[in-house]
Order: structure tokens, then sequence, then C-alpha cells
């Protein structure tokens, strides 16, 4: 009503104005475009994760699973339907029974075993702590609690099956028969009471096999004996000690003992109360016997063979049965008896699970003690020795069969990749058909592949028999083809999961005709008896339960209802057999991942990872296919799933590091290291081809291409990819890093390294940013700074290259260091280091002036120049106002008389070193200042217009940028106006070093010190001689103390002269006119003597004037040298103006500052100043 109510008001007017139809197209192209938009999004999201995204999926990548297996929703009772009520119950109970089997064995192989093998793993011997047993065995009690309830369990579901049994087939006459048994063999039961007794023996084995728990649980018990002579210490209740030792006792002789099986063959089987005969019942006994011949003549066929599948397990079943037959019903088929020993040549031993191995023969021996009377002990012992012979062999024919295994696989990975790519075409049935029995052969190499593996490792581990690196690295190979199939599978999981439903439905079909023949010929036959209306009724549940998914209860059910409906010959053989290996088709189909997944699963290597690191070795030397290691690692994967049921520990989280960290631990060492090392040899090696190191022809020493394993992708191990190129980068990023700023003068050889790494490895190498040092950087600023006094005297200063050259080195070249060295350095230290040495040459220069003073103190030279200074005094007008050359000369020789070193050095000879010192700190200044400029320049040559420099705080600040950036605009500009400040000024150096030493020298104390200008001469003569000594030695063949330049004495002379203010006294002894006089006139003399002596033809006496004049051109041309360094040394320290003038200068241009703003007048001193190259 209320809906009726509503309908008027919701109704719009009657007429159609159109817009509704403008309103929907408009939507409609919205709605397009936002569909063409996120069509595009998803697009750019698809190529930014991968090129490649196709319908391959990627094994360690897996974030979608993809689950085949069919589940089944109907229960048992809704299964088994059809109008034979009496067969619908014997259906459901042994469905039921067979299902209980299948669950109780899943339980086992999951958690059961897992438990009890991890049990005493994940602590390391080494570290295990008192008492920390008997801890791990206080966490394992509730295990050993459920096992034990487990145990009981299939005890009881056992006596259940024999009993269902027993009544089916009784041969009693009294009891009634329920359906008519007489051609009817439910094999399939048996079979599922063979794997129920496997699952006890596995558990015996186990247990048998596992020294550790065993220790654990004696200490434990010792432990508890202690806690019952003292509870309260332990602060237990003593009532409640009684119930729990009583509980360790039954464990102990349930589990302990090695008596599950027995125990469970022991049963007592015949129960009056449940009115079944068991051990009377004859038929029941020939049926069961029948039953285990068939099971044992269906797998002993198959042993062996490349078609065989799961024949072994259920050889251990057939086994099992045996033993239970012979507990029931106390007789002995000694010819199957026989079979079965005769069997173990083919099979020697059968891997129950992970490594434990299990002896066809020794059981059969032990459990039958009545049967292995009558076989002689000589073919019990050819068991053993054949046995020994199978693993001799079967280690001779591994590098064979590994070829033959990889030429199968590979081959059938390319079927598989060929036939999955194909579409479907129009003969779809036998494209079915061949997808079907490719993918049943992969499961067929996949068996065989892991039955090898297990079979021979675990015989090595059982016999205690060391291995051959060779089998080692064939059975590697082996693993890693059996992961490939699983890979494969895996890779095209769409494809498999799309064609498998289709293969299972073409499979059901072909048995539902074989079943419909079959009814077919039931039905025309017009006798009915119970027995043909059973069979009929066990082909129609057949049918119906073929008429649905493939699940494994349905499975189940058609064979069982097969059991009973191919009697009576309702089938002919030629029928049959199809039908029975359609059936066996469909089984492995129907659970294809399950199979693959099982049969590939390589959680053994746990108990084998000892074999790791030689297989790491085989894949390093074998570089070419280290793609290998993929599967490698995939397989060692496998054991963690299990190992999440280990119970000993806190948590299993405990094992699962222990185990990451020992597979790491051998990764690194035996690849991941050696690989590093070897990259970095190689590339060193490269780089330094010049030094002539060890032989590298590839021919000669082979040659090992390293970079496959670069190529790689990313290992996945646990929750994390190991990527190989990432971990050698980093290596060699961190240790080039590390090396250079250790040697920073390395700097370029390290590059070098990194491109090459590059270009040979493909290695993206990261820049290491640190302040790079040229291969021209000479000695380090810093190192010069902390040793200035030993760099003045080793090294020797030019004043017109500013350069200094090494005096002598042990070498066969001598160091030099240029204005381009020292801009490289301060680029390295930063430019404050500049004012840090000047401070250094500073206090340098401070302790020299000392020295300075005391020489020129000394009475001996003081007394000698004050007399030649009166001297000059009084003969300067008949001199023509020149210092008399002879006087200095005098002066000189005079000196040596007062004494010399053992190295034959006058008192003058030390003072003219002095002095060169002094000039040497003063050229390193000089230097320091150009590298500042050239550095400063070096760093502003980006700037486009040094005059016209934009503000970028103000512009940041009108864009309204964020404050960061407004901080890190001020930042950029104040970095500018330093540089341009620097770069255009640079630091009068020279003039400060003037001012703080000028006072001092030109203070009334100092007068001694106003002499100087008067030992100049005697200075410039003894350098002269020096000089002149020092170049002749260079034509010699011993170049000890051979120098063509030495500049520092010039700058030495300037400064000093400067200091005391003394140009003017200096240049009024007019000196070096004096010198030029000199030698002209000697000359002169000379070239008269030779034209007077011409005409005698006195050759020798020509030859010793030719000498002289050439001696004298030498002197004179030292002399002018000498005198143009000391003229350009003048110009640093403005030698135009006296120390009056400058005061003057100065007290001007403070007048003018303060009379107004004018503009200040050029710096006299820029042009001339030591500005860059």
């Amino acid at each position: 009503m209320a809906v009726e109510a509503l309908t008027p008001d919701w109704e719009f007017d009657r007429f159609d104005d159109g817009s509704t139809k403008i309103h929907t197209e408009v939507q409609l192209k919205n709605y397009v475009k936002f569909l063409e938009d996120y069509t595009s999004q998803l697009k750019g999201i698809e190529d930014a994760l991968d090129d490649s995204i196709g319908d391959v999926w990627d094994f360690t990548l897996d974030p979608i699973a993809l689950k085949l297996l069919p589940y089944e929703q109907s229960s048992l009772l809704e299964l088994i339907k059809t109008e034979n009520k009496v067969l619908n119950k014997v259906i459901t109970v042994y469905a039921a029974l067979c299902s209980e089997v299948k669950k109780l064995k899943y339980e086992a192989e999951t958690k059961l075993y897992s438990g009890l093998l991890y049990y005493g793993e994940g602590v390391p011997d080494a570290s295990m702590l008192e008492g920390e047993s008997q801890i791990q065995m206080g966490r394992f009690i509730s295990f050993l609690q459920e096992l034990s309830c487990f145990i009981s369990r299939c005890y009881e579901v056992v006596v259940s099956v024999v009993h269902q049994l027993a009544s089916l087939y009784n041969s009693s006459k009294n009891a009634t028969k329920i359906i008519e048994s007489s051609g009817v063999h439910f094999q399939t039961v048996y079979e599922h009471l063979g794997e129920l007794l496997v699952v006890l023996l596995t558990l015996d084995e186990i247990l048998e096999n596992h020294g550790a728990l065993k220790d654990h649980w004696k200490m434990y018990k010792r432990l508890l004996k202690s806690v019952h002579h003292n509870p309260s210490k332990f602060e237990i209740q003593e009532e409640k000690l009684k119930p729990f030792e009583k509980l360790l006792l039954k464990l102990e002789g349930q589990l302990l003992d090695g008596m599950i099986f027995q125990a469970c063959v022991e049963q007592r089987f015949d129960d009056p109360g449940v009115g079944v005969a068991v051990s009377k019942n004859s038929a029941f006994a020939e049926e069961f016997a029948h039953n285990i011949r068939t099971i044992f003549t269906n797998v002993e066929s198959k042993l062996g063979e490349p078609s065989e599948i799961d024949q072994r397990d259920k050889y251990a079943g057939v086994c099992g049965l045996f033993v239970l037959h012979f507990h029931i019903f106390r007789t002995v088929d000694k010819k199957l008896y026989k079979g079965l020993l005769d069997a173990c040549k083919k099979v020697p031993a059968v891997t129950l699970t992970a490594n434990i191995m299990w002896f066809a023969d020794s059981f059969l021996v032990q459990k039958v003690p009545a049967a292995a009377k009558m076989i002689d002990k000589k073919s019990l012992q050819m068991v053993c020795s054949q046995r020994e012979a199978f693993l001799q062999q079967r280690v001779q024919t591994l590098p064979k069969d590994v070829q033959s295994y990889y030429v199968f696989v590979t081959s059938w990975m390319m079927k598989m990749e060929s036939i999955l790519s194909k579409e479907h075409n129009d003969k779809f049935t036998e494209d079915l058909s061949g997808r079907c029995s490719v993918f049943v052969q992969g499961i067929l190499y996949a068996y065989s592949i892991s039955t090898m593996i297990k079979t021979t490792m675990n015989l090595y581990m059982s016999m205690q028999k060391p291995m051959t690196k060779a089998s080692v690295k064939s059975l590697c190979r082996l693993v890693e083809l059996l992961k490939a199939i699983e890979h494969t599978f895996h890779r095209r999981s769409m494809v498999v999961a799309d064609s498998v439903t289709h293969i299972a439905q073409q499979l059901q079909s072909q048995a539902l005709a074989a079943i419909a023949t079959a009814k077919k010929r039931v039905i025309s036959d017009k006798k009915y008896s119970e027995q043909r209306l059973d069979v009929l009724s066990a082909l129609v549940l057949a049918e119906n339960t073929l008429n649905g998914p493939s699940t494994k209860e349905r499975r189940l059910v058609v064979s069982l209802a097969l059991s009973v409906g191919t009697q009576m010959k309702t089938f002919k053989d030629e029928e049959l057999l199809p039908l029975q290996l359609v059936l066996k088709k469909l089984d492995l189909i129907s659970e294809i991942r399950e199979r693959v997944k099982i049969q590939c699963d390589c959680s053994f290597l746990y108990w084998h990872r000892a074999v790791f690191p030689i297989y790491l070795d085989d894949v390093y030397d074998h570089a070419v296919d280290a793609a290998r290691i993929h599967y490698m690692f995939s397989a060692l994967r496998d054991c963690v799933p299990s190992m999440l049921y280990a119970r000993h520990l806190d948590t299993c989280d405990q094992l699962l590091e222990n185990y990451d960290k020992e597979i790491m631990e051998v990764f690194n060492q035996h690849l991941l290291d050696k690989l590093c090392k070897e990259i970095e040899k190689d590339l060193r090696l490269s780089v330094h081809t010049h030094l002539k190191l060890d032989d590298r022809n590839p021919f000669k020493v082979g040659m090992k291409d390293l970079a496959h394993f670069f190529s790689l992708k990313p290992i996945r191990f646990f929750n994390r990819f190991l990527d190989i190129k990432a971990y050698v980068t980093h290596y060699l990023d961190k240790t080039f890093y590390n090396l250079t700023t250790v040697a920073l003068h390395d700097w370029a050889t390290y590059s070098e390294m990194r491109s090459l790494a590059t270009q040979r490895y493909g290695l993206m190498m990261t820049e290491a940013h640190l302040p790079s040092q040229t291969l021209e950087q000479g000695l380090d600023v810093l190192e010069i700074m902390r040793n200035i006094h030993v760099f003045v005297s080793r090294y020797l200063y030019n004043l017109n290259n500013q350069i200094f050259i090494e005096r002598t080195s042990n070498n066969k070249h001598l160091n030099t260091i240029n204005i381009r060295h020292i801009a490289n350095s301060i680029r390295t230290h930063g430019t404050g280091i500049m004012n840090t040495t000047v401070n250094f040459t500073y206090q340098f220069l401070r302790k020299k002036f000392y020295i300075f003073s005391q020489f020129m103190y000394d009475e001996h030279i003081k007394s000698r120049l004050i007399k030649d200074m009166r001297f000059f005094r009084e003969t300067k007008d008949q001199s023509d106002q020149k210092y008399p050359f002879e006087r200095a000369e005098k002066f000189n020789r005079g000196i040596r008389k007062l004494g010399i070193t053992p190295d034959g050095l006058s008192y003058l000879d030390q003072f003219r070193q002095l002095i060169s010192q002094i000039g040497n700190a003063m050229g390193y200044v000089r230097m320091i200042r150009s590298g500042g400029l050239h550095c400063c320049s070096n760093a502003i040559r980006f700037v486009p217009d040094l005059e016209d420099i934009v503000n970028f705080e103000e512009l940041v600040k009108e864009e309204g940028l964020s404050e960061e950036t407004q901080k890190a605009a001020s930042v950029l500009d104040s970095v500018l106006s330093d540089l341009t400040s620097n770069s255009a000024e640079g630091t009068e150096y020279f003039k400060m070093l003037v001012d703080v030493f000028a006072p001092e020298f030109r203070s009334v104390k100092n007068m001694h010190l106003r002499n100087f200008y008067i030992i100049v001469p005697p200075l410039t003569v003894n350098f002269v001689e020096h000089s002149i000594g020092c170049k002749e030695k260079l034509n010699k063949k011993n170049k000890g103390g051979a120098a063509f330049t030495d500049d520092g004495f010039a700058m030495g002379v300037a400064y000093i002269l400067k200091l005391l203010d003394q140009y003017q006294e200096f240049d009024s002894l007019h000196w070096f006119q004096a010198v030029r006089e000199k030698y002209m006139k000697e000359k002169n003399a000379v070239v008269k003597e030779q034209n007077v002596q011409a005409t005698s033809q006195d050759e020798k006496l020509m030859q010793t004037m030719n000498l002289t004049q050439k001696r004298l051109d030498i002197y004179l041309q030292e002399f002018e040298l000498l005198y143009f360094s000391l003229s350009s040394a003048r110009i640093f320290f403005r030698a135009d103006k006296t120390a009056a003038e400058e005061i003057q200068e100065k007290k001007d241009k403070e007048e003018a500052s303060k009379s107004g703003p004018s503009a200040t007048s050029g710096d006299p001193d820029t042009s001339s100043s030591p500005s860059a190259k």
C-alpha cells in the first residue's frame, strides 16, 4: 500500500521533453571517458610493473595461488544412492573407512613425521646449555601425547577395517550373507589398509633412528626422579606426579620401544562382543591372501619401470599386509614370501619419508620369524650384498642417468611449452589426449628422479658411506631437474588449470561409455538374480558418481562400485584394462598439482644440506649455467613448511632462523665472497695491466666469465630476495669508497675500476662523491703545512713558473708542485686551509728569523759588516758610488776561515740557505694564493656574469616558495658572494706577513739587523758560486746536489730588505752595476790578450783564454739572472716605496674616506700581485 501511495509523487510530467535522453547521453559519455581513463591507468600500472605480464607465472613471486583440487560438498551418504539398500550400506562403510585412512595418513605426513624428525634441530650442539635438552623434552610431551592418541585411533581403524571385511567374507554357515561376495574383491580397501600400516611402520622407523630423542627422554626421566625426591623445591604437588609418571611409562611403552606396528598387528581381532570371527574365517583368510597377491602382482610388474608412480609405497603396504595376515591367521604363503624378498633386488630400499629408509628384507625377517627359518641364510645375505652392489652401480651410472634425464626433461619442457601455447584446434579430442599424456609423463619423470635422488642419498647415509664429489654434483643436477619440472607446471598454471577440467571431463566420458556398454550387457540378460542386481546397482552407482566433479570421494566410490560391478564378466578383458587405465589417469589428472608438489618436494635436502657447499663451488666453477641456482634455492625452501610443525622449541621461528643463517653463511662463503674477491681482483689486474703482473693469457690460465651471475634474477629465499648483482655492487662500492678515503690520491684508479665494472659486468656503481684528488696532486697542502720546515729545505723554488722542484730524490724522477696541484688540494680540503697554511708559515718564519738575528748579532759578522760599511762610506766617491767586488769576495773568503761544517759549508753558506728557506716559505705562500684564485675561478666559471649576479633569495620570496627553499637560496647567495669576492681580490698574504714582522725588525732593540744590506753583496757572490756549481753537476753522471733553479734566495733577500726598509740603502751600493763593470773589464782584458796572443799561435794559451772568457760569461750571466729574480721579487713587496711613504699613503687614504665616499684609488699592488696563472 505504501508503495502505491508514493507512486504518484514520483511520477514526472507526462509529456516527453527529451531532457531525459540528453542526460542519459551525457552520463554515458562520462562513463565511457571514465572507462577509457581507467583502462589507460591500468595499462600504465601494468607497464610500470613488468614489460612482459602474460600468462606465465613466476615461481618466486606468487601473490595468488590457484588450487585445482575439486572439493566435494555432498556427504558420502548423498553420493551413494541406489535402489539397492544393502549395497549402499556396504559401499558407504568401506568408503567411510578409506576416507578415514586418508585423513590419518595426511595428518601423519604433514604434522607428525615433521614434528618427530625436527626434534632436537635448530639448536647447535655447541650452544646447548645445561638443562636445555630436558626443557625441549618438556615442551615435546604434549606432542607425544597427541601422537599416542593418533596411534590408538589408527589401531581402532585397522581393527574396524578387518572386522568389516571379515563380516562380508564369512565362511561360517550360520552367518547371514550380506551380498554375494564370491567374485567381489575390494582391492582398494586393502590398499588403504596397507597405507595405514605403512604410516605406523614409518613412525616406528623414525623413532628407532632418533638418537637425540631417546637421549633427551632418558635425561627427562632422570630429572623426574630428582623432582620426585624433592617436589617442594620444584613447586609441584606430589599427587600430580604419580599420574604424570604413569603417562610417561605408557608413552614410552607405546612409542619408544619400537612396537607401534607390532602392537597393531598383534591386536585381538577376534572379539566375541562384535560377533565377527576373524582368525577362524577361512573365506576371509583366502580373500585377504588373494588381494595381497593381486596387489603384489600389479606392483611388482611396475617396480623399477619408467611408468612406476607409487608402487614402492604400495610394496611397503603389501609387506605390512602380509605381516598382518600372518599375525591374524598364522599361515605363511612361502611363494609370496619369497616373491616379496625377491622384489628387494629391484627395490633395495624404500624411502618412507625425508631421510628414513626402510629395508623390506630385514622387516620381513624380523616380523615373520617363522617364515624366515624356511629361507636359507645365504639368500638373505645375498640381499644385503645386492644392496651394496646396487649403490656402487648407481654411483657409476649416475652421470649417464643425469645426462639422459637432462635430455628427457628438457624435451618434455619444450613439449609443455609448445602444446600449451597452441590455441585449441579443430581436433579438440586429440589435443586433450596429447596434453593428458604430456602431463602424466611429467609426473612420471618427477617420480623417477625423486626416487633416484632419495634412494641414493639416503642409502649413502644409512650405510654410512662417503659420497664422491662427482656423485654430489650429479645428484644436485637431478634436484634441479626435479624443480624444473615443478616450475614448468607452475609457470603454465593458467593453461594447465584450463586443460585439467577438460581432460577430466574427457576421461569421465570415456569411463562412462565403457560402463554404459557393460550396463547394456547386464540389462540384456533376462535372468535376474541377486548377484546380477548387485552388479547393475553398482554400475548405476559408478555412472551417477562419475557424472560430477572428479573429487577424491567420487573416485573412491567409483572404484568400490566397480569392485562389485566387474564380477560375472560384465566387462570383457579388452574393455576392463582401458577402463582401469582411464580411471588411473583420472586420479592423476584430478590431483595433478598435489601430485607434482609431492613428487617434487625436496624437504629431504634438510638432512643432506652438507652437499650445498660442494654444489655452490660447482656453480661458481661453471658460471655459464648459473641460473640453475634458482632451482636449488627453491628446493631448499621446501623444508620450510614442514619445519613449522616443530614443537620442541618455544617457537618454530628459532628453527627457521637457524636454518636460514646456516644456508646464508654457506652461500656467502662459497659463492658471494669468492665472487666479490674474484671480480675485485679482475678489475684491479685489468686497471694495472701496465705493471706486467702475473700471466692472464686466457689460453694458458683459462677464463671464467663471471658476468653470468649478474644476469640472474634475484633469488628468493625465506621472505627476502638475494640479489647477487646488488651484493657484489655494494661490496665493490664499499671497498672502493673505504680505500679511497684512506688514500684520496687513488680516486682516479677506483673510478676507472668503477667504469670497468659497469662496462664488463654491467654493475651500476655508485659514485663515491669524495672530494677527488687528481693524479697530479703531488704533495698535499696539509702534508706540506704540517712539515713546512722539511718542505722548504727539500724543495727549490722557481719564481717565473711558480713551481717547486724536489732537490734530490731516491727515485729516477723528481716531484714537482705547481699551482694546479695546490688548486686541486684546496678543492679537496676547502678554502679554509689557506689561512691556516699562512699561520703555519708565520710560525715557521718566527723560528727562522730568530736564527737570522743570532747570526747578524755574532761579533765576527757584525764587526766585519761595520768595517765594510765604514770602508764604503769613506771610499764611495773614489769607487763611483759602487760597492767594490773585491771587498765582497774578500768577505766571502774570510768567513770560510772561521770554520766549515763536516759537509764543507761555511757560515755564510748556512746563512744563504737560511735566507733561501725563508724565500721558499714566501714562494709557497704566493703559490697558495694563486692556487686559491685558480680554485675559485674554476668554481665560479658557471656564473654567467660576475658583475651582475641575481639575488636568489629575493626571487624565491617573490615566488612564495617554502621556508627551506628560501634558506637554500640565501646559502647559495652567500656562497656566490664569497666566490666572487675571493676570485676578484684574493687575500694580500705578503702584505700581512710584512706588516706582522716589520715593526719588530725596524725597532731600536734590533739595530744589529740594520747591517743586513751590506752582507747582501758577499751573499750574492756566495749564491752565484753555489748556483754555478749545482748547474755544472747536471752534466755529470753522479747528479747529487744538481739544481737549475733556486729563486728562494732572491725572494728571501727581497722580503728581508722590505722588513728592514733597506731597499734604498741596498740600491745605494749599486752592487750589480759594480759586478757588471768588473766582469766586463775582465772580459775586455781577456779579449785584448787574445788579440795579442793570436799572432804567437800558442794553442794551449788560446784554450786557456777561451775557457777564462767562458767562465766570465757564465758568472756574469748568473749575476744577471740573480739581479732579474731579485728585481721581480721586490715587486711583490712594493719596492717602489719606503716605509715612510707607505705610512703617509695610509694616512691620506683614511682622511679621504672620512671626508666623503669618494672613489677609492686602485690598489697599485693589484696589477703586480701574484694572481693565478
